[in-house]
């Protein structure tokens, strides 16, 4: 004899047990196939994971409606599910219908899409959701699952990509502390990094040591870093808080790993950048810029002539007029004033204020003006010109402004 339990059949004991005859239609219910497997899933009480079948076919019904709405004309339909990135958020919980006695999910899905196909008004937009969802519901082939809704939102973009096609985005700069950048420039000085290959790290050397007269500090990789330091890290941080670069280029200097990327990084920032002609000339993007042709103990004043039109390194260099260690090196800072086109008050006063308190930039020529073949017109010469107002030096070689 052959009993039903749970839905399947099985042998009866060896005890005779009655059998409840179940009306025929419950009989046929439980006899299909499909059903039988899927009794532990249509039952409420059962803890079961149901086995969903329609999320994983969405992809496939969407492609199917595409060759429709192809086919039908319908252009904005078809866009929005080409170009869509597929979410499908399952219904694993149910709704148990006690008609049908039987389980029913309900899914929902999203369509995500490029701000171009994204549909406005709000109106336009919820009846392509609803289009969507009831062709969708249309073609599918599992009874007791469905799509209850369709979502089209706007496909989430990386911060980056809206603000780079902005148009007012500034460029990103590295951060670097004011504790790194002293620790890299020292605490006073216009920061200039020198790109050189190693076959002149000496020359580059002496070049950091003459442009420090100007009150400018420069950065030589193979001198400034330190053994113990990660050496790209360093340089990364010097780049990111230079105020101008300064490319030596020597015959090597293009075939070099990093030369070319320090160059770019100076354009990329923005600050100034000037060739120096040692064997080889300016390419590239650096062909535009500003190029020296000169010895190697003319470049520390060359350099500087070009940079002092830099308001901030105009400061450095009056700063730094205070510790002139002698008399040739005051007529060496005078050749920059012909250079300054511009001064505000304060800068005025305090350039007064370096020639009348120091006796190695008063009495050089250059500041006084006394060999202006040789070594220019002097400072209260300069300030008339700069100004339009008049200057003179009295008896003791200070500088004073004459009354209006």
């Amino acid at each position: 004899m052959v009993v039903w339990h749970g839905g399947k059949s099985i042998a009866a004991h060896s005890v005779f047990q009655p059998v409840l005859r179940l009306p025929r239609r419950v009989r046929s219910f439980l006899n299909e196939p499909q059903r039988q497997s899927r009794i532990c899933e249509m039952n409420p009480k059962t803890k079961r994971e149901p086995v969903l079948q329609l999320p994983k076919r969405v992809e496939h019904l969407l492609a199917t409606l595409h060759r429709i709405y192809k086919d039908e004309g319908e252009h904005q339909a078809q866009k929005v599910i080409v170009n869509s990135k597929l979410r499908v958020k399952e219904d694993r919980e149910g709704e148990f219908d006690r008609d049908y006695q039987e389980m029913f999910y309900g899914h929902s899905v999203y369509l995500d899409v490029p701000e171009g196909l994204y549909p406005t008004p709000s109106l336009e937009r919820i009846n392509l959701q609803e289009r969507i969802k009831s062709d969708i519901n249309g073609i599918k082939n599992i009874s007791n699952e469905y799509i209850s809704a369709v979502f089209i939102e706007l496909e989430e973009v990386e911060d980056r990509d809206w603000r780079m096609e902005s148009d007012v985005l500034l460029p990103r700069q590295r951060t670097t502390t004011p504790e790194t950048a002293k620790r890299i420039w020292g605490s006073r000085g216009f920061r200039v990094f020198l790109s050189h290959k190693d076959t002149v790290k000496m020359e580059a050397t002496r070049l950091k040591e003459g442009l420090a007269l100007f009150g400018i500090s420069a950065f030589v990789a193979h001198k400034d870093i330190r053994p113990t330091k990660e050496w790209q890290e360093v340089i990364e941080n010097a780049l990111a808080s230079m105020d101008a670069l300064v490319a030596l280029l020597t015959e090597e200097f293009h075939g070099s790993d990093w030369t070319d990327q320090e160059v770019g990084y100076a354009l990329g920032r923005g600050v100034p950048v000037i060739s120096v002609k040692r064997g080889k000339s300016p390419y590239g993007f650096i062909a535009k810029f500003q190029a020296l042709s000169c010895k190697w103990d003319d470049t520390p004043l060359q350099l500087a002539k070009l940079l002092i039109a830099q308001p901030r390194m105009l400061n450095c260099y009056i700063e730094a007029l205070p510790a002139c260690p002698g008399f040739d090196e005051g007529n060496l800072l005078s050749q920059l004033f012909p250079h300054i086109d511009e001064l505000s008050t304060s800068q005025i006063e305090r350039l007064m204020a370096a020639n009348n308190e120091h006796r190695q930039l008063r009495e050089s020529f250059g500041f006084s003006g006394e060999k202006p073949s040789l070594y220019g017109q002097g400072l209260a010469f300069h300030l008339s010109r700069i100004t339009g107002k008049k200057f003179t030096r009295n008896e003791t070689g200070e500088i004073e402004m004459e009354n209006e």
